[in-house]
């Protein structure tokens, strides 16, 4: 979800309370906080291997995961902003245990007057609170049905806030038996809800964007069983399935969704499938609908009673998505992906947004972002990745995602980037996002930073100001009030959402590849990651112990500064002498370390010759203790010495990261 530019003034701000944290510490100057025996301690984070997880973070031998299969059949009514449908989902147990009953997430209850969203959030409204307190939205369920054993039944079923219960005749059975459930069900769609659906009204006609629409299976995991947590405006956690769906709009609407258009000859003329066929072998986008024909009437089939439906299928998938309208421009360009399968960037957007270079470069956004990200880590995995322009200002789905119509340029590269970044993550690689945000967020905001480095020979590149992060990260770490990534995201105040799920960890994990590891350890580490847990559900220490294993380093003490505490960075040079009071024998300069955090040291070396040196320490020198000195084989005496000489490091005192020699007058 998100817009990252609308997180720029959040770097400093955090959540008001994390379990398993400790509080930011200030850093006197003068002073130290350092305790090598906290920072290095080897039990910090335990990894004991069980049946379905090793204790080097991959799935073991006995991991298993349920499944969801849905088929479903939607109709907008357009005047009305209502949207019914029946659905069928197929639920697999694959699990070793019997469930006498399961869950299913009921999304849209969010918007009943009475929910625990509602009651939570604040008068203000902000960016997730509901569109109006006087919406009548929810789920409006006419007939729940299931099948099991070969017996179907009505359910028995309970809805409390945003979670059903279907309490079972017999349990299932397990590693394989399967659940049939039937819902007919409606809702209003809200004109903005909580910045992941909603309706935008143009000179041409109104945006429907359709999210959170179907009632979602719950996930049973081998970690906690079944993940029940109520929907409060925080994300998702999502079994993976195979998705057949239909959507029956007015024939002059236009509709994107997640995955394949299966029937592209019923829905389009005769010129929009060519010019799709065009698109399909072209690296330069292709106008499939122009500005032009989006009021002409010959631009779209007549359909039978003036409606159409349009079918889509996307498989191994978490969720889907779609879109409709009859103000869309339509463009496409083909993806080139390594393995060569085919795949389509494509947006729709109002002919508002197609001025001022903007959208009518989107899809060119949506093609460069996700070529790097298959080359760079793992292919994509859809047969299409649509963009559409409406009143959700950043939201991802698999295959599509909601961007705002009125970015432009630098901010819409920035929004498209990030939403199809989050097809890595949590799309592809499936975590508890609705627990731990930053296993997404965070590892996206760092993917888009090397993809931003790399667009269009760094066009954007204003959008990676280091030094602007770096402020920003030490403003939230230094605020006692900042809590770190490791924290439950519904206690997260709005305001503080940048610092705790995106910031910190994203451009931690940049710091790791370029301070720590080096971009060539660090990129098959984390491309083992992704490849271990490609479509299933790892948790944190699965990550941090795949890291670990991969590179071949314990990286510990990072989770334990990064993630789960808010700990000061502070390094200091103090003192520069000579061996034998002789600079041509070598000097000796000592360093100190005055934070409780700690990272590799880059000093830049300066003689009275000009000559500079750039000298890096391991991390390890911090396991002596707060206090170091190494000798630097010097020639003639020193000028300068500098600390943190990459400027990329947090440092909360920059004041004493310099020593200077004294000049006699």
């Amino acid at each position: 979800m998100k817009n990252p530019f609308l997180l720029v003034t959040l770097l400093g701000m955090a959540t008001a309370w994390a379990p398993v944290a400790s509080r930011a510490q200030t850093v006197p100057i003068g002073s130290s906080t350092y305790d090598a025996r906290t920072l290095f301690s080897p039990s910090f984070i335990e990894q004991l291997a069980t049946p379905t997880r090793t204790a080097g973070g991959q799935p073991g031998a006995a991991y298993w995961q349920n499944a969801a299969d849905y088929k479903i059949d939607a109709r907008l009514d357009e005047k009305a902003a209502r949207v019914t449908a029946t659905v069928a989902i197929t639920y697999t147990n694959n699990s070793p245990d019997n469930l006498p009953f399961v869950w299913l997430q009921l999304d849209q209850n969010l918007y009943r007057a009475n929910s625990r969203g509602a009651a939570v959030t604040p008068v203000s409204g902000g960016r997730f609170g509901n569109a109006a307190r006087s919406f009548q939205g929810g789920d409006s369920l006419q007939t729940v049905n299931i099948e099991l054993h070969g017996k179907k039944l009505k359910a028995n079923y309970r809805v409390q806030d945003t979670r059903m219960q279907i309490i079972l005749p017999e349990p299932m059975k397990p590693k394989g038996d399967k659940l049939t459930i039937r819902i007919a069900y409606g809702f209003n769609v809200p004109e903005y809800g909580s910045d992941r659906l909603g309706r935008l009204t143009t000179k041409n006609g109104e945006i429907f964007e359709i999210a959170q629409w179907y009632p979602r299976m719950a996930v049973y995991d081998d970690v906690e069983g079944w993940n029940t947590l109520p929907y409060l405006t925080a994300e998702f956690y999502l079994e993976y399935g195979n998705y057949d769906y239909t959507v029956n709009v007015p024939a002059n609407y236009l509709v994107g969704g997640s995955g394949e258009l299966l029937n592209p000859t019923e829905v389009l003329t005769a010129v929009q499938q060519r010019r799709l066929a065009q698109a399909a072998g072209s690296d330069k986008t292709v106008l499939v609908r122009t500005a032009d024909e989006v009021t002409q009437a010959s631009s779209r089939p007549t359909g039978k009673n003036g409606r159409l439906t349009w079918h889509f299928r996307c498989q191994r998938a978490r969720d889907v998505a779609w879109a409709a309208s009859a103000a869309f421009i339509w463009d496409a360009a083909k993806m080139n992906l390594p393995s060569g399968r085919k795949s389509l960037a494509m947006s729709l957007y109002p002919t508002e947004s197609a001025q001022d270079t903007a959208w009518n470069r989107s899809t060119e956004y949506v093609k460069k972002s996700i070529e790097y990200y298959s080359k760079q880590w793992y292919e994509y995995t859809y047969p299409v990745a649509t963009n559409v322009a409406g009143v959700v200002g950043g939201m991802e789905y698999p295959g599509i995602v909601f961007c705002g119509a009125n970015d432009r340029k630098a901010s819409l590269w920035g929004v498209t980037d990030h939403e199809f970044g989050h097809n890595w993550f949590p799309m592809i690689v499936g975590s508890n996002e609705r627990k731990y945000p930053w296993m997404d967020e965070g590892f996206n905001t760092f993917i888009n930073i090397l993809s931003t480095q790399h667009f269009n020979n760094g066009e954007y590149k204003a959008l990676n100001d280091t030094a602007r992060t770096v402020a920003g990260l030490v403003r939230g770490i230094l605020n006692p009030a900042t809590d770190p990534p490791y924290t439950v995201p519904d206690v997260t105040q709005a305001r503080n959402l940048g610092f705790a799920a995106y910031s910190k960890v994203g451009y931690g994990l940049f710091l790791l590849r370029e301070e720590v590891l080096g971009p060539e350890r660090f990129d098959y580490a984390f491309r083992t990651y992704i490849q271990r847990w490609a479509f299933k559900h790892p948790q944190p220490r699965d990550f941090f112990q795949t890291m670990n294993e991969a590179s071949g380093e314990d990286l510990t003490w990072f989770w334990r500064e990064w993630v789960y505490n808010n700990w000061a960075l502070d390094q200091a040079v103090t003192t520069v002498t000579y061996v034998n009071q002789n600079p041509a024998q070598g000097a000796l300069i000592t360093i100190e370390n005055r934070g409780q955090a700690a990272m590799p040291v880059t000093a830049d070396v300066t003689e009275t010759s000009g000559k500079t040196t750039r000298v890096r320490l391991p991390v390890e020198i911090w396991q002596r203790g707060g206090t170091w000195t190494f000798r630097y084989n010097s020639t003639t005496p020193l000028t300068l010495v500098r600390l943190n000489a990459t400027k990329l490091l947090p440092d909360a005192n920059p004041s004493n990261n310099v020593w200077r020699a004294q000049v006699l007058k």
